[in-house]
């Protein structure tokens, strides 16, 4: 099958010719139709995640498609269901899988980093009955391929984690896919929602998503002053970049009280990134880390989708093949981003 790999972190992300992936106990391998490009692959390929990934590695974790075999034990599903799934998939046999809480299964698999993922023609999907969600035909390959991570993590941590309510003042700091899918979440919960972005093509895909007001970023700007001019400090920040700047500015962007959810993945920095606990304690601020969403959360997301209060559509910018997509990666963390971009390795 062909497959975009790379050798060595950091380097050169080309397309070539890799064995089929067969099938393991438990597990199916999917015919990939689609796969969201997105920061986290980013973050593999830099080498942020070299205690679970080996090289070479093919990346690639957001994917839907068709089951093309499944593997002993699997009792749910069989080739041609057409099919998606977290990025984050549970065992299958431990408490917090059994209890549905299998993102923060403690023997969790993700394609694109623990194996090959699904920048590829084909991707194996461990424990396929608690990990795959079958997809409705009215959701496109391209939509679908956007809930895996960012549409799902974001849903997950306004809705699941930060328990936005309507009326509430929300942040959200950066526009890229998690953002701008936060942005659209919080805005159907009824929230009043701020956008921070360094990019005005991003903060227009942002007003599009339903967002209220908009931040330019520009160099030397105090974003916190600037949130709290316009809404008196927010009940909840999503930090969706994942810096330890744009944390400081999410959580300094909170009324007394309110709650930081941190999705951006925070690569250490000489250390651990810094976090203002001074004003997390005397403000007595909640700070939530959210991690995807398990396969058993998507049916309530599904419906949202299904009835038009969501549209994750909305947020796919264009779609390209395995060549483009290798081309692109390297440089996702410095390209503006105003929506997503998905990889069909079928072009």
């Amino acid at each position: 099958m062909r497959a975009m790999t790379f050798d060595r972190f950091g380097g050169p992300v080309t397309v070539r010719d890799v064995p089929d992936p067969v099938a393991p106990p438990g597990g199916v391998v999917v015919r990939v139709h689609a796969s969201g490009l997105c920061l986290s692959d980013w973050h593999a390929w830099a080498g942020h995640d070299d205690d679970i990934t080996t090289l070479p590695h093919v990346p690639g974790h957001e994917l839907a498609g068709v089951v093309a075999a499944a593997g002993p034990g699997v009792t749910r599903w069989r080739a041609g269901d057409r099919v998606t799934s977290p990025f984050v998939c549970g065992c299958g046999r431990c408490a917090w899988c059994r209890s549905g809480q299998a993102q923060v299964c403690p023997e969790q698999t993700q394609p694109g980093f623990t194996h090959a993922g699904s920048f590829a023609e084909l991707v194996v999907l461990h424990a396929a009955d608690t990990n795959l969600v079958a997809l409705p035909d009215d959701v496109d390959d391209a939509t679908a391929a956007s809930l895996g991570c960012r549409f799902a993590t974001a849903y997950r941590a306004v809705a699941g984690r930060a328990r936005v309510r309507a009326g509430e003042q929300v942040v959200v700091v950066g526009a890229g896919g998690v953002g701008l899918s936060a942005v659209m979440v919080a805005a159907a919960l009824g929230a009043h929602v701020v956008a921070v972005d360094r990019h005005e093509g991003a903060l227009a895909a942002a007003r599009r998503a339903g967002a209220a007001e908009t931040v330019l970023a520009a160099d030397g700007l105090d974003v916190p002053a600037a949130v709290q001019g316009l809404t008196g400090g927010c009940h909840v920040s999503v930090d969706a970049v994942g810096s330890e700047r744009t944390c400081a500015d999410a959580i300094a962007s909170l009324r007394r009280r309110g709650r930081h959810v941190q999705v951006g993945l925070l690569p250490p920095v000489d250390g651990h990134p810094r976090v203002p606990m001074s004003r997390v304690i005397g403000w007595e601020l909640d700070v939530l880390g959210s991690h995807g969403m398990s396969a058993a959360d998507y049916p309530e997301m599904l419906a949202l989708v299904a009835d038009g209060t969501l549209r994750p559509q909305d947020l796919v910018e264009r779609v390209v093949g395995l060549e483009e997509g290798a081309l692109l990666l390297p440089g996702l963390a410095t390209a503006p981003r105003s929506g997503m971009t998905v990889v069909d390795p079928r072009r």
